[in-house]
């Protein structure tokens, strides 16, 4: 008998020979019938794989991630297959589970496809899908790998297979259709009941343009229609959700060929937003102890390679600024920690000075490639909300969990209220990309699960998505359209601190050498308001916007009235504006809606007669009439309301 330990820590005896489905199958038959993948002792398993060993087995269903790459890689060989039937000749060279569906990349070879075409092939592939077949997984030799491929005339296989050691290579089977294939699939193609494919783009074999271009399709499917009817609905949502969009709309920030792409300008309105955030997350850390720094936007090439920043990022960085005097090489500022590490260096601490908190709202650099830049979220140009705490190593555990604190208070403000905590660790396997010892990799990364499971954070484990000087904290919110964004980062060095030799005397009179963690709750200014933007479909926080209040007068009798509103507003501090123009209210009311202003205040002949306003709310409409100190009163409450102040 093979012990068979489940995720619950319960252990079952069975015969080996025994298939994950046969374990599901002895759990109960409801279950059974929605399990479509499986792993066992952390390696991904078929459903129909024997068991011939004690071990640890998952199972898992639609619901779990899991799940769901394996349901979309499998339809990835469906469509493979679908594309063979309609398009013969054709050249399949890999197709992937992505974050939302899959993609497979083929080779048209003499056919040409186009958007037009795609609802023909996800018609073949339901007729394919329908025939409830099952996929199988079989080994090969690397000798009869080759052979088969080598026949077909495939030269793309033929390199996959040349790459891989004999004795690991598999393919897939299902109906008359095979593949080479690691594994992860579901039971069977009649799992798959609804299709959508996407989109088709371009792709070089490999990624790399001196390559073969490819076509791409892009597509999406689910186990019941319903659901790709939600995830359709969904998208068009985002499609009215996008910051681009939005941006424009709401007149925030603009790009400009002449001034560069990926290089945002910021408009008034936008300036304004970016102003209060800056300001909101001041005086959050002035009550922490942060002191604010300014660093320049370059830097001596020289204070990059001593950061490491140089060899790990040049060739992604914007190229050398030379100067007149031989020799003599600048960059583009790619990060802050450096310049913040030589001021730190700047005087002589003492362990009764630390820590020492240096915040920065710096402006970086670095040149993305033109076809990755979108929108905000990734530009050339982007301000960090930046800071370095220098610490002792008795002090990393509290400051660590301060920080925390600070992300928190950040989050809540704002109406990120769904996110998990990812503890991002380094690779063992490929130690070249990491700079520093072992032991300060230890230390860093302990010091990060610790303070995670002592703040009770619902958190997971990353191992190879470290920065290359540690082991960071990330956070992943979910925003309104559940979409996964990485928000606010937190990070423990040991190493920078050495590479630029930081000291500080102990209590024994001794020098030491202090930790630094690097942290920007916001992560990028250009990027959180991306984010915010399609969050809050441009409906911010009360207290964020860049006009709460629209004054509406039904004529311009009225304006002097307006104007006595207007004062007292801004006595409260309220950010308001005289809407006079000589149109309909309807349209005022229309416009000021499309804008997103929070609240209208509507004055005609009774209101002044009263000395009330006629409030009325973004997309909630009329709320009746009351004076305009009771009006300040609601949206001061409200503004208290989203915005707790900071408790260190």
């Amino acid at each position: 008998m093979i012990a068979i330990t489940l995720p619950d820590g319960s252990v079952k005896q069975f015969e080996p020979g025994i298939t994950p489905m046969g374990v599901a199958k002895s759990i109960s038959e409801g279950f059974a019938r929605n399990v479509i993948s499986a792993s066992f002792n952390n390696n991904t398993v078929e459903t129909s794989t024997p068991l011939n060993q004690d071990g640890e087995l998952v199972l898992y269903t639609w619901r779990d991630e899991e799940g769901k790459q394996a349901f979309w890689h499998s339809t990835a060989h469906i469509m493979a297959q679908a594309l063979e039937q309609m398009y013969p000749s054709i050249k399949l060279t890999i197709g992937p589970a992505i974050e939302n569906g899959f993609y497979y990349d083929i080779d048209l070879v003499d056919h040409s496809i186009s958007e037009k075409d795609l609802p023909k092939i996800e018609a073949k592939m339901l007729e394919i899908a329908r025939g409830k077949h099952e996929f199988t997984l079989r080994e090969s030799s690397k000798a009869d790998a080759l052979a088969y491929y080598k026949e077909l005339g495939n030269e793309y296989k033929v390199e996959l297979i040349e790459n891989l050691e004999d004795g690991t290579i598999t393919f897939c089977d299902h109906d008359t259709f095979t593949d080479l294939c690691r594994g992860g699939h579901i039971p069977n193609t009649g799992i798959v009941k609804a299709i959508k494919l996407m989109s088709i783009a371009g792709a070089y074999w490999r990624g790399d343009e001196n390559n073969t271009q490819l076509t791409r399709i892009y597509g999406i499917s689910f186990p019941k229609q319903k659901e790709l009817k939600e995830y359709l609905a969904l998208l068009e949502e985002a499609k009215k959700r996008d910051h681009r969009k939005l941006g424009k709309e709401l007149e925030l920030f603009t790009f400009s060929q002449k001034v560069g792409q990926g290089l945002p300008l910021w408009l008034p309105k936008g300036a304004a937003l970016r102003e209060r955030l800056e300001n909101f997350l001041k005086k959050a850390q002035k009550k922490a102890g942060y002191e604010m720094v300014v660093s320049p936007h370059i830097g001596h090439k020289e204070l990059y390679v001593t950061s490491g920043h140089y060899e790990k990022y040049g060739a992604d960085s914007f190229q050398p600024i030379k100067t007149p005097n031989e020799g003599e090489e600048f960059l583009l500022k790619p990060m802050n920690c450096p310049h913040h590490c030589e001021m730190y260096n700047s005087k002589p601490w003492s362990y009764k000075d630390l820590p020492k908190r240096f915040a920065e709202f710096g402006t970086v650099y670095r040149y993305e490639q033109s076809g990755e830049l979108h929108g905000l979220t990734r530009v050339r140009g982007f301000t960090q909300d930046d800071a370095h705490i220098f610490c002792t190593p008795d002090q990393l555990d509290e400051e660590f969990k301060k920080v925390i604190d600070l992300v928190l208070y950040v989050f809540g403000s704002l109406g990120f209220e769904d996110f998990t905590a990812q503890v991002s660790l380094r690779d063992p396997e490929n130690p070249e990309k990491y700079i520093g010892s072992n032991e300060n990799w230890e230390k860093a990364e302990k010091a990060i699960l610790n303070a995670t499971i002592e703040k009770g954070l619902n958190y997971t484990v990353e191992t190879g998505e470290a920065a290359f000087y540690g082991p960071k904290l990330d956070f992943m919110v979910k925003d309104a359209l559940g979409r996964k964004w990485q928000l606010g980062t937190i990070q423990v060095d040991y190493n920078l601190p050495e590479r630029f030799d930081l000291s500080y005397k102990g209590s024994d009179n001794e020098m030491h050498r202090p930790v630094m963690i690097h942290r920007a709750p916001f992560g990028s200014m250009e990027r959180f308001i991306a984010i915010l933007l399609e969050h809050t479909g441009g409906n911010f926080p009360l207290w964020l916007m860049p006009e709460q209040v629209s004054i509406l007068c039904l004529s311009e009798k009225y304006e002097k009235y307006a104007q006595k509103v207007l004062n007292v507003l801004e006595n409260h501090e309220i950010r308001a504006l005289i809407d006079n123009r000589n149109e309909t209210i309807g349209k005022k009311i229309r416009e000021a809606e499309m804008n997103k202003i929070p609240y209208m205040l509507i004055l005609g002949e009774q209101e002044e007669k009263d000395e009330t306003v006629s409030v009325r709310k973004h997309s909630e409409g009329d709320l009746g009439s009351m004076s305009t100190e009771a009006f300040s009163k609601l949206i001061n409450n409200e503004t208290v309301k989203n915005r707790k102040e900071f408790i260190v």
